[in-house]
């Protein structure tokens, strides 16, 4: 697996991706198809949440299986912060990554001091511990999790109409892309890459690999508890669903298809997984063969991902 390198091509098709989008709510509203407004603000709250375990996996090397218990995690600060009054989306959001990183910061304290398949069992434990703990908690709604009764908002700007919450989502995700190249490209960047290639050659170069694999760990955590904030906010639940190992296997597939290491990978995947979905919910009642037969093509015929087939190593 090769060092992160940008494309030449990739600065001009993010923004003309970035200019379509700023004009999709009001195309689709003057379609009388404002329902997928809905839908594609929830394509780019995936999208965002499978980055943050792209960063973990591919650019860190760290297969992980509770991510998300991160990502329900920040639906639930979220569904919190609603229920205590506090609806500023400014204070709600940056709360949410908060705990879900600190969250992070510890699961990876424990999980990093292993390797391999003890590294994943570990992490899938956590995940499964934190699920248990939000369903057996009566002040966390149980089974049924947390109504959020409304949604925030954003220096007095209500996200109560599909379309604001798209935009907020949209915001997210390119100031998350932005930064995400910005630190491929930067040294940190450049030697968690280094540590995923060889980790042995960084210990002896002297390079502190545990406190580096540990930043990159909780970072992904806290960009997955913005994610679950904002799909709490769209859905108006938190529910202890998204804390499964599950959702966990589905983000993994995302990252998977769309490419691991790549820098669109996540993107691309939640992309590709929530289309093809939507497509073949309306065709028939058994959609999950085709889609399984559809991802098993994608994994035979792009073993390295969607993005790789438009982009060099790396791109």
């Amino acid at each position: 697996m090769a060092f992160y390198r940008p494309a030449r091509w990739q600065k001009n098709a993010s923004l003309v991706t970035l200019l379509i989008l700023l004009v999709l709510p009001t195309i689709l509203t003057a379609l009388d198809q404002a329902f997928y407004i809905g839908f594609a603000t929830r394509m780019l709250v995936f999208a965002l949440a499978a980055t943050s375990l792209n960063l973990v996996l591919g650019f860190g090397g760290m297969v992980s299986l509770g991510h998300a218990a991160f990502f329900g995690t920040g639906a639930y600060v979220a569904a919190l912060c609603l229920q205590a009054g506090i609806s500023e989306g400014l204070l709600v959001f940056p709360l949410a990554m908060g705990v879900a990183g600190l969250f992070a910061l510890l699961v990876g304290s424990i999980s990093l001091r292993t390797r391999g398949v003890y590294f994943i069992m570990i992490t899938l434990a956590f995940a499964q511990m934190a699920y248990y703990l939000f369903v057996s908690a009566a002040v966390l709604g149980g089974d049924d999790g947390l109504s959020l009764g409304g949604r925030v908002s954003i220096a007095g700007f209500s996200l109560s109409g599909d379309a604001s919450l798209f935009y907020v989502a949209l915001a997210a995700l390119a100031l998350v892309m932005f930064l995400f190249q910005r630190l491929a490209e930067a040294r940190f960047g450049r030697v968690v890459q280094a540590i995923r290639e060889n980790e042995t050659r960084m210990e002896a170069l002297g390079y502190p690999v545990f406190r580096y694999r540990l930043v990159c760990f909780a970072l992904g955590g806290a960009l997955a508890g913005l994610a679950g904030a904002l799909l709490a906010n769209q859905t108006g639940l938190a529910s202890p669903n998204l804390l499964q190992w599950v959702q966990s296997g589905t983000l993994l597939v995302m990252v998977i298809i769309g490419g691991v290491g790549y820098l669109y990978g996540g993107v691309v995947g939640a992309g590709v997984l929530l289309v093809l979905e939507e497509g073949l919910v309306g065709v028939t009642e058994h959609w999950h063969i085709i889609l399984g037969l559809l991802l098993l093509g994608i994994v035979l015929f792009a073993p390295k991902g969607v993005a790789a087939l438009f982009a060099r190593p790396h791109d």
